[in-house]
């Protein structure tokens, strides 16, 4: 049988969707440079620049401070399977789900897992966290600092506060938040905090930026068994991307040299100039669809401003909207799911993507749809 493929050529689409967020020119144009060993001197100059880099963004002086090759979840897995041992206590904030996600991989690590669960477009009450520390000691206290299935941004100094009153590790989940809004990991003293490429730092999907304070680092290394997952071993990551460079896996460099670009670009641009940009696009959003007559899940004080839950008006069809934003004008949003599943629009501002010109284009779009 004789197959063929014509040349690669996918549709043009402005990304407003939860992730991944459009790509700067830069950042192609950077994954096209020459492919170098994954050991090559002047790539691991590259692996240090980007670390270093992966620091400013974070907020931390950690040196253990690197991209998982993966996929935010990989991040997520990563800063489970790492810490838990069998019989350990994980207590988990679930505001959607994502953080459902993190108890569900917290168990299949042998985790003993409560979750707290408020109502989804709500966020968690620090005083059932304490309660739960209170009741027994726990290994860690997982939360999502914007839960992208809700637009939900948490605040996080207090149960910071809480869980290390006792003794917990406290393990952040910014896969949404990265590179938009501030995260300052060392000043919350978060233990594992991750991240991933393809949000507001608008780097393809692919790598899951992770730190690790020197608390967290202290509680992997006196584990009695080993860490389950090999390819997610963050001793044996930290011998490659340390100063050891033991071989530990091919890393996938074009995407380094992606994260890397946008990176770069997050610096130059300075990042409260970034943030800013993010709000500014977010204020513009809730304006003109307020103009529209539609209405946010979350109220004004909790809203992340690079995800953006919009309620779906009673009689409209929520994929129908979608299906012709996508069809007539390239633009790109997503549905909710799970208990909001047909309920509400999710719209990405993110990276790249979080620019006015393209909230206004979004506006005249769902004017026109919605008119009809």
């Amino acid at each position: 049988m004789t197959f063929k493929l014509s040349p690669l050529s996918p549709p043009r689409r402005l990304l407003l969707g939860p992730g991944p967020s459009d790509a700067p020119p830069e950042v192609l144009v950077a994954m096209s440079q020459p492919v170098l060993s994954h050991l090559d001197p002047a790539f691991l100059k590259i692996m240090d620049e980007t670390m270093e880099a992966l620091r400013v963004v974070f907020g931390t002086g950690n040196r253990m401070t690197l991209p998982i090759s993966g996929a935010g979840s990989a991040g997520m897995e990563a800063a489970m399977v790492n810490p838990i041992e069998p019989g350990d206590r994980a207590i988990i904030g679930v505001v959607g789900h994502f953080g459902a996600r993190m108890a569900e991989i917290a168990r299949r690590c042998g985790a003993e897992v409560e979750t707290i669960e408020p109502t989804w477009g709500q966020i968690l009450d620090p005083a059932d966290i304490r309660r739960s520390l209170q009741k027994k000691k726990a290994k860690l206290v997982g939360v999502v600092h914007v839960e992208t299935s809700t637009g939900v941004i948490q605040p996080l100094e207090e149960i910071s506060r809480i869980v290390h009153e006792h003794g917990a590790l406290f393990i952040v989940d910014t896969v949404a938040s990265l590179g938009g809004i501030a995260v300052n990991a060392d000043a919350l003293k978060i233990d594992i905090c991750y991240s991933g490429s393809q949000k507001c730092l608008s780097a393809p999907p692919g790598l899951a930026p992770l730190t690790v304070s020197e608390t967290g680092m202290a509680a992997l290394r006196a584990r009695k068994s080993a860490v389950r997952s090999w390819y997610l071993d963050l001793t044996l990551l930290d011998k490659y991307w340390g100063t050891d460079r033991v071989y530990h896996h091919t890393a996938p460099v074009s995407m380094i040299y992606a994260l890397r670009e946008a990176l770069r670009l997050t610096l130059d641009e300075g990042l409260e100039a970034r943030y800013k940009r993010h709000m500014d696009a977010h204020r513009a959003l809730a304006a003109g669809m307020q103009k529209l007559g539609l209405e946010f899940l979350v109220a004004p004080e909790l809203r992340a401003p690079m995800v953006n839950a919009v309620k779906v008006p009673s009689g409209v069809d929520a994929n129908a909207v979608k299906k012709r934003l996508l069809e007539e004008d390239g633009i790109e949003i997503a549905g909710g799911f799970g208990p909001l599943a047909g309920k509400i629009w999710r719209i990405g501002l993110m990276g790249y993507s979080a620019r006015l010109e393209n909230v206004e284009r979004l506006l005249g779009a769902m004017k026109r749809i919605m008119g009809r």
